[in-house]
């Protein structure tokens, strides 16, 4: 009964019109984008979460930061990695430029200018996430158009026939109404996964944005405490 079924779905599609081929081709060259995207995000975004929570457990358990960047530059897979490097380069630009005179406004300026790197770092590897993304929007928006054209062809071959024939009969109009049909579902095929999975993969990238924040807020009060705590013991050495 399956293989019936399936017999007189390939049957139906062979027998449909030149354009709602052509419709059909570009729908199934957007689901099969549309999949591969799927597929390699979740895959992606699995690996950023792992990779995220092995960094930050080392960070945590190490205060050597020289050693840390030696583990982040293994790391590419972990935004977080991506982010304390940033900030790492940043630091070592600071530490070479010239001083003032006054320890506090340096240490202003530095954890400024760190604040901004570290922004700039998170903008870069929440862009490298997002990558993509928009042909997921694109199919969702887009497809369900592609599908309403092959409808309306449909519905204008039915009204076409019938003004051919004179007659309204089953005979008449099935060929049309097939095309109408057959091109509404297969743009609805191609938009819903789409759609289902960039609203997915959105909801993670803001989780993903806070934790990002975050984690460049602890390593900001991490450089603050060291660069007190250098300070002090430089005064208490004077």
């Amino acid at each position: 009964m399956t293989l019936d079924v399936t017999a007189n779905v390939w049957g139906m599609i062979a027998e449909l019109g030149l354009a709602v081929h052509v419709i059909l081709i570009i729908l199934l060259i957007f689901s099969l984008l549309c999949w591969t995207v799927i597929l390699v995000k979740i895959r992606r975004f699995h690996q950023a979460r792992r990779s995220n929570e092995d960094f930050e457990e080392l960070f945590w358990e190490s205060s050597d930061l020289d050693q840390i960047y030696g583990h982040a530059r293994r790391m590419p897979e972990a935004p977080m990695a991506g982010i304390f490097i940033e900030g790492y380069r940043e630091l070592r630009r600071l530490k070479e430029s010239p001083r003032t005179q006054n320890p506090f406004m340096d240490l202003k300026v530095w954890l400024e200018t760190l604040e901004r790197s570290l922004n700039k770092g998170i903008q870069k590897e929440m862009g490298a996430l997002e990558r993509t993304l928009p042909f997921l929007a694109t199919t969702g928006n887009v497809a369900p158009f592609i599908g309403l054209f092959g409808t309306v062809w449909g519905i204008m071959r039915t009204f076409h026939s019938i003004g051919i024939r004179g007659s309204a009969s089953l005979a008449t109009v099935a060929p049309g109404i097939s095309e109408a049909l057959v091109a509404t579902a297969a743009g609805l095929a191609a938009a819903i996964p789409a759609v289902i999975a960039f609203n997915g993969f959105m909801s993670w990238m803001a989780r993903q944005e806070v934790q990002l924040h975050g984690f460049a807020s602890d390593f900001l009060n991490a450089i603050e405490r060291q660069l007190i705590q250098k300070e002090r013991t430089a005064q208490r050495s004077d």
